[in-house]
C-alpha cells in the first residue's frame, strides 16, 4: 500500500513546542523540540511512508534549515512569506494550509493513505472528503 504524509511544518513546530497551562499557570504539557529527521524515520518505519511532503513558508536566511530536511528525505513545498508590523515586533507568516490540501488532492491518485500532520483540526475537512473519494 502507498502510502504519502503532508506535514504543516509550522503548525506541528509550534504544536509541540509551546506548553499548554491552565488555572494557576499550572502546566498540563510541556513543549519540546521536535527532530524532523527523527521523525521522518519514525513515519517510515511505523506507517511505511513512501512520499513525505513538508509545507513551509520561505524565509531567506534559513536554507541551511531547508537542506537539512531535504537531506533527511522530506519533499519541500514552499509558500512565500508575509512581514508585517504587530507594535514593536516583526511578524512573519506562511500559511501552508491551501497548499497543503492542494497538493494532498494532486497527489491523490498516487497514494492509497494519507496521513496529514498538522496541530489543529484545520484539516477535518480535507480528511472527510478524501475518506469518501
Amino acid at each position: 500500500m502507498k502510502v504519502c504524509a503532508f506535514i504543516d511544518s509550522q503548525n506541528l513546530n509550534l504544536s509541540v513546542r509551546n506548553s499548554l497551562k491552565g488555572k494557576n499557570d499550572r502546566e498540563y504539557y510541556t513543549g519540546w523540540k521536535l527532530d524532523f529527521a527523527k521523525f521522518f524515520i519514525y513515519l517510515k518505519d511505523k506507517y511505511k511512508v513512501e512520499k513525505v511532503f513538508i509545507f513551509i513558508g520561505y524565509v531567506a536566511g534559513n536554507e541551511a534549515l531547508y537542506t537539512k530536511l531535504q537531506k533527511a528525505g522530506y519533499l519541500l513545498i514552499f509558500k512565500p512569506t508575509l512581514e508585517y508590523k504587530k507594535g514593536n515586533k516583526i511578524i512573519i507568516k506562511g500559511n501552508v494550509d491551501a497548499e497543503l490540501v492542494m497538493h494532498t488532492m494532486i497527489e491523490f491518485k498516487k497514494y492509497e493513505k494519507a496521513i496529514i500532520v498538522a496541530g489543529d483540526g484545520d484539516y477535518h475537512c480535507l480528511i472527510e472528503l478524501i475518506s469518501k473519494l
